[in-house]
């Protein structure tokens, strides 16, 4: 497994390799970061899907956020993580240059589309990963149809995306056993996710709850957020050495969120504490850390 970067953070060292596996090492009790490892950083609030419970707002009217002239982002280290975001991404009309100059300075992009969107532009999303432009894909999951999953395993890098709540037990089974992977995401009662809560949407996230073993069975690697490993309770289903060897953090520990289009930035996406955008990501992340 080729290893694409090793850095000291704080008090730990950090190795991430070419397939996502991220290994934390320290002499000490805990680990201590300074700066984020990786951030939640979105772009654009444009798009044209209307999704009734997207907790972003973000619809064809939406603005792009100042990706090249943002000066934060000349603060960040080597090997950061950037999760771009939206919106729909392919509409930033800076993202290419965006991207080339991610990879130049060695900082790790990885991108989450919506499943139209990843369909409608298999060739850019081929070119992004073949000039290694992106590092990791996310799709968030429409319909498991047999046309999608063909495209999606061509990408050994591809994550699936679904909330919790919002896909159904016999969605998932329609993925399983096709060596693929998968984040699940916690419902977010948020904006327009606040207005499509439902009875519905509540007897799915039961649903997920009592089979999630089975669940978690049928993927190559299955991941969640933390708010979904809040809704799911997930320790319930492991031993403490497991959970201490798989959990990756709270919010604020070494991941944080930064929204590009309203200049803010927070803990997380739904934290209703956000900051002014500052100009360095050690200043940012301390903020993030001592609230």
């Amino acid at each position: 497994m080729k290893m694409l970067g090793k850095y000291i953070n704080g008090n730990y060292t950090i190795k991430i390799y070419e397939d996502g596996t991220k290994i934390r090492e320290t002499e000490d009790d805990v680990f201590i970061s300074s700066f984020p490892e990786s951030i939640d950083l979105k772009i654009t609030n444009k798009c044209n899907m209307g999704c009734l419970y997207c907790h972003e707002d973000s619809n064809i009217d939406g603005k792009h956020g100042d990706v090249l002239n943002t000066k934060f982002l000349d603060t960040l280290k080597p090997y950061t993580e950037l999760a771009l975001g939206g919106g729909n991404i392919l509409e930033h009309p800076d993202l290419p240059e965006l991207l080339r100059n991610l990879k130049f300075r060695n900082i790790l992009a990885n991108i989450t589309l919506n499943q139209k969107h990843f369909m409608e532009n298999r060739k850019l999303v081929e070119f992004l990963v073949k000039h290694n432009l992106i590092r990791g894909l996310g799709v968030s999951l429409v319909s498991p149809t047999n046309e999608f999953i063909t495209a999606i395993k061509q990408y050994p890098n591809a994550v699936i995306h679904v909330i919790n709540g919002v896909v159904t037990l016999e969605e998932l089974k329609k993925l399983y056993d096709n060596n693929l992977k998968v984040l699940i995401l916690g419902y977010k009662e948020f904006r327009r996710g606040k207005n499509f809560y439902s009875k519905e949407v509540e007897d799915n996230k039961q649903i997920i709850y009592d089979n999630i073993s089975d669940i978690i069975k049928g993927f190559k690697v299955v991941s969640f957020d933390n708010l979904a490993i809040k809704q799911l309770e997930l320790k319930r289903i492991f031993s403490n050495k497991d959970w201490n060897e798989f959990y990756m953090g709270d919010d604020g520990q070494f991941t944080m969120y930064i929204d590009l289009v309203n200049k803010k930035f927070a803990r997380n996406s739904i934290s209703e504490t956000k900051y002014d955008l500052l100009d360095d990501i050690t200043d940012i992340f301390n903020v993030v850390k001592s609230n």
